[in-house]
């Protein structure tokens, strides 16, 4: 109903066109009693004539008003549907990290997609349905009543048969068509993960196509199963509404007769009624389907609403403070970090139940949610403005938490994350994002050209801006060489470039972006000499004169740190200058020894 009030003008509009459509749709009946026990009796050919005119004037004044009404449901019902989806769409973006780890792209896509078309039908089809066949159903009865009150009796004593088979139907197909729509989200995430460049290149390398090709058709059959079962549920609901009418319809027609018979009523009276029996049946049938469409329609609004109802975890207060020209000072206050503890619902999580399903609570709840565990404990450091950190460790010593910590891709768990002495929970998100440039390990590009994929930083940048980015970061002369130049595509996720070219280009995008604080993982550990001499350049370049945090692979980047964090199961165990940390042979010189010093 929230979605709806913005759309009210155009509901009410269809309000009335349903009214109009009613009220003419009930003439034709009454013209055809006055043609049979007036117009013909009489021999009156004028009165003949107009009522054939009027018979000719209803379907056209009804076609008109009904595009009228189909204008206004559609752009009512399009309207609230893309208000959804992008508010669903909205919602995901700022989700947390933790959320994206723990859910499956194909699942959100099903509800993205599949669910909200479903509610789509609802807005447009099932909801406009329900009001005109309801309004429908009551003018025809009263018109009914007031040409013969006993042969409507006789019509309505069947309505209970309408609602049974409907109540019961509704309820299972209910049952199903969430098992379908599960059924749908699992074929679909089957789809995204196989289908991908990334996906299909894992498949053909450990030649398990058949067996991909065997789980994909399980996942189709069972959505086939689903589909069967629905359809002959259906079917056999609209066999039983079509028996319930022809009962109806008969016992109308026999005492309908023998009233006739009798001369207790006119033929012209029976034949209306009986056009009548049709248009009150019609909706009462509709009606009872309406209620099916309704139960499944709410399956979709509830996995639509399911992901509305995730709790952000990662959100800025109302009072969000703006960074504006930063220094760049950054602070550990006691933090600690435990996966666990912040670990973001998922989907699987956020079932709705309603009153009339029989669920026990604690089967409804969701499971406990097991993560990765104690990661940080008790970080205490302050870095300042301007200064290279280099952060070294064994694999699992929390190196890469302490980078998601700073742009707040996860809220610790106690203690404070600072930027200039403020908190970051306390930042606007989109500020902080501003301040903070990240390359990562795994650089990720669009499927899109060099140049826009760098304007993602800054989206207004000149031409010379991008160049000049670009140069900074050792990729201008290879991109020059290129037929399309910054024009060219880079092909999903960026595959058609090598990984030096990848990386070089994410670097000048972050170069664009002119951050105050750097998060770095060099990430030139797997790649040739001359592809990691001119990131080292780049990287150099672009640190100089920022805070720059930086996973450590190589040696000079260690030998050139203004300060070394030694980090062990999630714990500083060392500080300091390189010569200072050899001296106190632990930790660190054992890494040294191991790790650097057979670094180029």
């Amino acid at each position: 109903m929230t979605y709806a009030v913005p759309y009210r003008g155009l509901l009410v509009l269809v309000l009335v066109t349903i009214g109009v459509i009613t009220l003419v749709s009930l003439v034709p009946p009454l013209l055809m009693r006055n043609l049979i026990d007036r117009a013909i009796p009489d021999k009156d050919i004028g009165r003949v004539t107009w009522l054939g005119l009027g018979m000719i004037a209803i379907p056209i004044v009804n076609g008109v008003v009904g595009v009228i009404q189909r204008w206004a449901s559609a752009r009512a019902g399009e309207g609230i549907i893309y208000d959804l989806r992008t508010g669903l769409y909205g919602h995901l973006q700022r989700m947390s990290l933790g959320f994206f780890t723990a859910t499956r792209p194909g699942e959100m896509m099903s509800r993205l997609n599949n669910d909200v078309v479903g509610a789509q039908s609802a807005v447009t089809g099932t909801a406009v349905s329900l009001v005109s066949n309801s309004l429908s159903a009551f003018a025809t009865l009263a018109v009914m009543l007031s040409l013969e009150w006993r042969l409507t009796v006789a019509a309505v004593v069947i309505l209970p048969l309408f609602i049974i088979p409907s109540r019961r139907v509704g309820k299972i197909l209910r049952v199903v068509t969430r098992d379908q729509m599960e059924a749908n989200a699992r074929m679909n995430s089957t789809m995204n993960e196989t289908l991908n460049l990334s996906g299909a290149l894992l498949v053909k390398l450990f030649g398990r196509t058949e067996d991909e090709d065997a789980k994909f058709g399980d996942h189709a059959a069972e959505v086939r199963d689903l589909g069967v079962r629905r359809a002959l549920i259906g079917r056999w609901f609209f066999m039983a509404l079509g028996v319930v009418s022809a009962i109806g319809t008969a016992l109308v027609f026999w005492l309908g007769a023998v009233l006739v018979i009798q001369d207790s009523l006119t033929v012209g009276t029976i034949v209306a009624l009986s056009a009548y029996l049709v248009q009150l049946y019609g909706p009462l049938s509709a009606l009872s389907n309406a209620r099916v469409e309704l139960a499944t329609s709410l399956v979709s609004f509830e996995r639509v609403f399911e992901v509305l109802d995730l709790p952000r975890d990662i959100d800025e207060p109302d009072d969000a403070v703006e960074l504006g020209e930063i220094e760049g000072r950054v602070t550990f206050d006691a933090v600690a970090f435990d996966y666990r503890s912040v670990a973001a619902p998922v989907l699987d999580h956020v079932k709705r139940f309603s009153w009339r399903d029989s669920v026990d609570p604690e089967d409804a709840a969701p499971p406990e949610i097991v993560g990765r565990g104690r990661a940080l404990e008790h970080l205490d450091f302050e870095v300042e403005p301007g200064r290279l950190v280099a952060l070294v460790g064994p694999s699992g010593a929390g190196k890469t938490t302490v980078t998601y910590l700073i742009p707040r891709l996860y809220d610790v768990t106690e203690g404070r994350v600072l930027i200039d002495g403020v908190d970051v929970r306390k930042l606007s998100l989109r500020s902080l994002a501003d301040a903070i440039g990240v390359v990562t390990q795994e650089t990720f590009l669009f499927h899109d050209t060099i140049a826009a994929n760098m304007r993602y930083a800054r989206p207004n940048a000149t031409d010379e801006e991008i160049v000049a980015a670009a140069t900074a970061a050792n990729i201008h002369e290879f991109v020059s060489e290129l037929p399309d130049g910054y024009e060219t595509m880079v092909g999903e996720r960026g595959y058609r470039l090598s990984g030096g070219e990848k990386q070089r280009v994410a670097i000048a995008r972050v170069i664009l972006k002119d951050p105050r604080i750097l998060v770095l993982d060099e990430a030139t550990s797997h790649l040739d000499s001359r592809s990691e001499a001119l990131i080292q350049q780049a990287l150099e370049r672009v640190m100089e004169g920022r805070t720059s945090f930086v996973i450590a692979h190589r040696l000079s980047t260690v030998l050139a740190a203004d300060r070394i964090f030694v980090l062990d199961r999630g714990r500083l165990v060392e500080q300091g200058r390189h010569q200072d940390l050899m001296e106190l042979d632990g930790l660190y010189s054992d890494l040294f020894r191991t790790q650097f010093s057979a670094a180029p």
